[in-house]
């Protein structure tokens, strides 16, 4: 356990070291397209420092933020409140912040840079279908996340994720009006330009890079998680039937996006269940393992 906890805090490393490459990539490609390779990847190099000192201190504000989420009211909210302080007592951790999310879909997610400095989320549909074993599955779940250093990484890549394909997608919506539509000077040149040509390749594949990285977030992080629930709850029943309500339910989570997709308990957004002709894509692209996956695993223990 404590091996897997340190292969997390050096994955941090390898994402924001990632990141920055990325973002060179991009501001190499966005300086080829105009012309200006130098000042593209000046350009890059500041989004890429601006962005990685940001994400450290502020993408768990950022998640809760685009995830709409509010602080759960301790009168209101007593029993969640209740099952945290338990398993916080018995896991050893400074109790987190406790927030809420207004969405019908069961789901939940913890987020923050360490322990001291962490956050979980639980939505109303999540407490309206899970009774008290279940529920405190759940949150060990996201404890188990928080103890295991999982929410640092999880976190940075929200903010990372979405600032490369924002700015990629400005890019390429800049070159469309800008270049595409108005006739400039030298234009012929820069298209005829082989840098240029391979900037636009980059372009392109840039956003599917940051969703390998976001996949990279790593699935095992998951059933890591799963175990070290049970762990701490002591009963596996709670966590698996937790699970098969999760897996029989079909509702999409409104409040989550594919930026904080990974961050999750389980996959929010639609399509991931697809077993059409397009499943297999979906496939490639899912942030977590099959639940089923993990409901037999947990049935092992």
């Amino acid at each position: 356990m404590n091996d897997l906890i340190a292969a997390n805090k050096r994955r941090t490393f390898f994402l924001l070291f990632g990141f920055v490459v990325i973002t060179l990539l991009v501001g190499v490609s966005v300086g080829s397209l105009i012309g200006n390779g130098t000042t593209g990847t000046l350009i890059a190099l500041v989004i890429a420092a601006v962005m990685a000192f940001s994400s450290y201190w502020k993408s768990d504000k950022i998640a809760l933020a685009v995830s709409r989420a509010h602080p759960a009211d301790e009168q209101e909210y007593r029993r969640l409140h209740n099952l945290v302080e338990g398993l916080c007592i018995a896991g050893g951790l400074p109790k987190p912040k406790v927030y809420i999310i207004q969405d019908d879909a069961p789901n939940a997610f913890a987020t923050g840079r360490n322990p001291k400095n962490a956050a979980i989320a639980v939505t109303t549909g999540l407490l309206h279908v899970m009774n008290r074993v279940e529920l405190e599955g759940v949150v060990a779940h996201e404890l188990s996340h928080i103890k295991n250093y999982d929410i640092l990484v999880s976190t940075l890549a929200v903010t990372l994720v979405g600032t490369i394909a924002i700015v990629t997608d400005l890019t390429l919506r800049m070159m469309w009006w800008n270049g595409g539509r108005v006739a400039r000077s030298g234009d012929r040149n820069d298209r005829n330009n082989p840098l240029a040509l391979i900037g636009l390749v980059l372009l392109l594949l840039a956003p599917i890079l940051a969703k390998v990285m976001q996949a990279a977030v790593s699935r095992r992080r998951e059933t890591l998680a799963d175990v070290s629930a049970v762990r701490m709850t002591r009963y596996p029943p709670g966590l698996i039937s937790a699970l098969e309500k999760l897996q029989a339910d079909n509702t999409v989570t409104h409040s989550a996006s594919m930026a904080t997709a990974h961050l999750w308990i389980e996959q929010p957004m639609s399509g991931v269940k697809d077993a059409g002709r397009l499943g297999m894509w979906h496939k490639l692209f899912n942030t977590h393992p099959p639940l089923a996956e993990r409901i037999a695993l947990l049935r092992e223990m």
